[in-house]
């Protein structure tokens, strides 16, 4: 036990009295006024959540659907503020996370960052006509109503400790995944025991579980990325040095490690602000690695706009593979 534990303890005991006002109804939850899928995650950091974002989004667009992405935009400027996101929106004001999803989708779906999302719901639907929501990091969002509840958990660093905030990373207790409609276990590909894991959660909710596979989908060099370009595939041989600021840092390295010959790495914080200061020091690194090339993250080349490289810049783009994608689809 950890000096940290006993404070976990009472946050779980608060998300649990919380959750409980919601069942009983002491706390009311509204209707989006159209089809609401959530997205979630039962732990902090990152989860691979956004590119099944992305995924759903395009399943649903491509059907018909007049798609709305519902997000808070963590770590921008002014929370309070309600943003359309659009493929050129500065990520300070939209936050990296909106914004990524716009330029991963452009067009297919209307991403609105607001702290208040269902005030947002309300005012996109007579606004756009939304037929979907997405409501993105929606599963402690009890205030909203959803149709399906999805809940995304990452494969390769599942629960952490299993302890709650701050001794671990779980938001809430493990036994409240019993309100999932689906688990979907990302970067399942980088999993030490699947069979194991899927054991594990199935004693915790009788949800389906669907394995979610990431692979380095192609690469566009950073100016290709800000003007919408297409990409270009490195040689397996380059020297590349790998940065970022996710949640999650090490399965992105190890998914750039799996493909190129890489020399280095650097990561900054989650939701990581850069400045020239920041692109110069990577560079120094990256020289003295004896690497050629830099390699970042979509979630990172949003917020790199304003700032110079002299080394050639790279952004992976990451594609996901549904295992029985067909029971996938027939569910949302």
């Amino acid at each position: 036990m950890t000096h940290l534990t006993p404070f976990g303890k009472i946050y779980g005991k608060i998300a649990n009295l919380r959750n409980t006002l919601y069942d009983k109804g002491t706390l009311k939850s509204f209707a989006f006024g159209a089809k609401t899928i959530s997205v979630g995650n039962i732990t902090t950091g990152g989860t691979g959540k956004t590119p099944l974002v992305a995924y759903i989004a395009s399943v649903l667009a491509e059907r018909g659907e007049k798609v709305c992405i519902l997000t808070r935009g963590y770590g921008r400027k002014n929370p309070k503020k309600r943003i359309v996101v659009s493929d050129g929106t500065d990520a300070m004001i939209s936050g990296d996370e909106p914004l990524e999803l716009a330029r991963m989708l452009r067009n297919k779906a209307i991403i609105v960052a607001d702290a208040d999302r269902a005030a947002a719901a309300k005012w996109a639907k007579n606004k756009f006509g939304v037929t979907a929501f997405i409501l993105d990091d929606g599963f402690q969002h009890r205030r909203a109503k959803r149709d399906l509840d999805v809940v995304c958990i990452d494969a390769a660093n599942p629960f952490g400790n299993s302890k709650m905030l701050p001794a671990g990373i779980l938001r809430e207790p493990l036994e409240n995944l019993r309100r999932a409609d689906t688990v979907v276990l990302t970067r399942a590909n980088l999993a030490e025991d699947l069979d194991e894991l899927h054991q594990r959660i199935s004693t915790l909710t009788p949800a389906p579980i669907f394995n979610c596979r990431t692979r380095l989908d192609r690469i566009v060099s950073l100016q290709d990325f800000q003007n919408g370009g297409e990409g270009k595939e490195l040689l397996r041989t380059e020297k590349v040095f790998a940065f970022c600021g996710l949640g999650n840092p090490a399965d992105f390295f190890r998914t750039i490690g799996d493909r190129f010959d890489l020399r280095g790495t650097r990561a900054f914080r989650d939701h990581h602000v850069y400045s020239q200061t920041d692109i110069e020091a990577i560079e120094n690194e990256t020289s003295a690695a004896g690497a050629e090339v830099l390699i970042t993250t979509g979630k990172d080349a949003v917020k790199l706009d304003k700032t110079d490289f002299r080394l050639p810049c790279f952004v992976s783009s990451i594609e996901i593979e549904i295992d029985n994608e067909d029971a996938f689809l027939k569910m949302l």
